[in-house]
């Protein structure tokens, strides 16, 4: 059998060009490799995301040269925390570490903003090019084939291809069904609420009136978009919990109890109500196997104390950046370079292993709905606590510790095992 034709080949590999993979793809031009960034789809296309970017994220835009003032995207100031009839304002803190505000975009259009900043960079990037499985010589990954029959070729490659994985599937890489998998549901309305400034989330929802109606697991959101719509959805913490539920009837319902003059009803729905899973607290390990790298949701880094998984996909996809550098600058393949290529691993666990298993503590808990509502009720009813629950589930922490908040978080996090 003759050598198969090579499409085209790369020091490295990107396959989806998500936020953590054309993040990735970025950082790894700059730093004068060859990257194929690897797209199933055409751009633009749909995510089912809350589109809100947290001050982590957009700390992540600047580390990759993004014009972040020039940006034309709705900011956030913060939360506003709804429970029962209480809301409670809790803005972004302001840290040396992180910025103080939030935006919010469309994944629509700030997954296409991230891929053509990474062609800017340098990136080469091939939309509908599906990766149907990887090519394996002696155990090592050394490229991908698509659908359509297309070989190419890197020394290392990156599973940035979200909760299906399917690259590290094929890899043997299968999830861990002992951690939490989430799941999310959202849709979009016209409404008046869309230049508000502030991101709603709801970690009370009843299907009625307050008190006297039934109440829901999860919680839920509203975030303001800045051009007439509003991203609107619920989450569910461990969505195995809940596999007979009908969730657009859920949504429904809870929707059905907000006042109608905020535009969330079926005459304003713009799109269908649409779900996805979130593969939270490092639910597949590996991370770094035979020349393999997986970063963000492929992972499972989604965060399990809110289902944020943006900002810590592009922050993977940064550390998997930085490995894979300083495994080139040593030699690709030489036992050296694979050090530095399994320190990845390491790394992610060092920055979030802990706080991942806080989070899945967390979720024990939250599962149950009336534990979530008194919680939320005498807890954030407390100044102090409301202030270190907002830095907790933001994970919004300088390290080293420059306040008490800071403190007290990362004291947690260093008495509790790795996730």
């Amino acid at each position: 059998m003759g050598k198969q034709v090579v499409d085209d080949s790369a020091d490295v590999i990107v396959v989806g060009a998500g936020p953590g993979g054309s993040s990735t793809a970025t950082h790894l031009a700059k730093a004068g490799l060859s990257v194929l960034l690897l797209e199933k789809s055409e751009f633009p296309r749909e995510k089912i995301c809350g589109d809100g970017l947290t001050p982590r994220a957009i700390r992540e835009l600047a580390l990759l040269g993004v014009d972040v003032p020039g940006l034309p995207w709705k900011r956030s100031k913060g939360l506003r925390i709804i429970v029962g009839k209480t809301r409670y304002l809790m803005d972004w803190p302001d840290l040396p570490d992180f910025p103080n505000f939030g935006m919010a975009v469309r994944r629509t259009i700030f997954d296409q903003f991230l891929a053509e900043h990474a062609v800017e960079a340098g990136v080469r990037l091939l939309t509908s090019a599906n990766v149907h499985s990887p090519i394996v010589d002696r155990g090592q990954i050394t490229g991908v084939v698509t659908k359509d029959g297309r070989r190419f070729e890197a020394p290392v490659v990156v599973a940035a291809d979200g909760g299906s994985a399917r690259l590290a599937v094929s890899m043997g890489l299968h999830r861990m069904e002992s951690r939490s998998m989430g799941m999310a549901v959202r849709t979009y309305f016209s409404s008046p609420l869309a230049d508000e400034d502030w991101l709603d989330s709801w970690l009370e929802m009843w299907d009625g009136p307050v008190g006297r109606s039934h109440l829901l697991p999860g919680y839920g959101w509203i975030f303001p978009l800045g051009d007439g719509t509003c991203n609107v959805g619920m989450g569910l913490p461990d969505a195995s919990h809940y596999r007979t539920l009908d969730y657009r009837d859920m949504l429904t319902r809870w929707l059905a109890t907000m006042p109608e003059q905020w535009g969330l009803t079926e005459e304003h729905r713009m799109g269908k109500v649409s779900s996805a899973a979130l593969p939270m607290g490092f639910n597949r390990k590996p991370v770094f196997t035979r020349g393999l790298l997986l970063i963000g949701d492929a992972a499972g880094t989604v965060n399990p104390f809110t289902g944020e998984g943006i900002s810590y996909a592009m922050e993977s996809g940064r550390f998997a950046a930085e490995h894979i550098v300083q495994a080139h600058a040593r030699g690709i393949r030489t036992p050296s370079a694979n050090r530095a290529l399994a320190a990845y691993a390491r790394h992610l666990t060092s920055e979030w292993g802990s706080y991942f298993w806080l989070g899945g503590l967390f979720h024990k808990f939250i599962v149950h709905p009336s534990i979530m509502r008194l919680s939320a009720h005498y807890g954030l009813a407390v100044p102090v606590i409301r202030n270190l629950t907002n830095r907790l589930l933001s994970h919004l922490v300088d390290r080293p510790s420059r306040d008490g908040y800071d403190r007290v978080i990362n004291a947690l996090c260093a008495i509790a095992p790795e996730a």
